[in-house]
Order: C-alpha cells, then structure tokens, then sequence
C-alpha cells in the first residue's frame, strides 16, 4: 500500500482553527533525580585529555563525573577556596 494514499482524502487544516503552540519537548521530558538541584559544567579538551580521564576514572572505579568533581575541589583548595564537591 501506497503510504501517501490517503494524503488526498484529508481536509486542508483551517489556519484559524487552533492558535495554541504545542509544548516545547524539552519541557516534556522529566529532569533525572540525579540531575536535580545541579549544574553542567562543561569544556572541550584533545582527545587525548578525554581519554587519559576516562581511562583515569575507570581504572580507580570512579565516573567520571567522581573524578572530575575531585579534580574541581583539588584546584579550588590550589586558589584558596573552599571545595564544594559533589
């Protein structure tokens, strides 16, 4: 069966029927308990950096996520503020 068959027989969509926009899809989709009360923070490093980190990470049993938020805490205390950690 021809997939576009049936495109004739619709009616044409009245323009002035419905005006309401339909809900952005990032607003459906629910925020992870992991992800509440949070902020990314991101960057872009060689590929060499990215894989030297995950390696890092997973040979320590870490994430990397783990090993970056001690990485972040380790460079505050180096400028003399306050680690906040995970």
């Amino acid at each position: 069966m021809n997939r576009f068959a049936n495109l004739a027989d619709r009616q044409p969509k009245n323009d002035t029927a419905d005006q309401t926009a339909p809900a952005s899809p990032v607003a459906q989709i629910p925020t992870p308990p992991s992800r509440v009360g949070r902020k990314a923070v991101s960057g872009y490093f060689s590929p060499e950096l990215s894989l030297a980190l995950h390696t890092c990470a997973r040979r320590h049993g870490l994430s990397l996520q783990d090993l970056m938020a001690e990485a972040f805490d380790d460079v505050l205390r180096k400028y003399g503020e306050s680690p906040i950690g995970r």
